[in-house]
């Protein structure tokens, strides 16, 4: 899963290098750099967690940086501020990646208990 977050963000980085300079675009495209890029880190460290509640934590966290950078990348492309192909190919990795994160979750709450 590493090498996937790790893909995600260079994509995201692309993304956000390939936006128009326009305020709009900029703004939209470092709140989707920030959320992005963070997802790799959240999961780097849920794999170094000291407890399953720590591991959760962290995944859940990951879980709401992917949420987030879905969200940024939406208005990117409904309003029309970025390379619409790019924008749509992300979001659907965005999307799976949630899909795997929400498996990993319940997954460590079953173990947990």
């Amino acid at each position: 899963m590493s090498p996937r977050t790790k893909a995600f963000a260079l994509k995201v980085i692309e993304v956000y290098s390939s936006l128009p300079k326009t305020t709009v675009a900029q703004v939209l495209g470092r709140q989707l750099l920030r959320s992005g890029t963070s997802v790799g880190a959240h999961y780097r460290e849920a794999n170094r967690a000291k407890s399953y509640a720590d591991f959760i934590s962290k995944i859940e966290g990951a879980l709401q940086e992917l949420d987030e950078t879905a969200y940024w990348l939406e208005l990117l492309r409904e309003s029309q501020n970025g390379p619409v192909d790019q924008l749509q190919i992300i979001g659907a990795e965005a999307e799976e990646l949630i899909s795997v994160f929400v498996a990993v979750v319940k997954s460590a709450k079953r173990k947990r208990r």
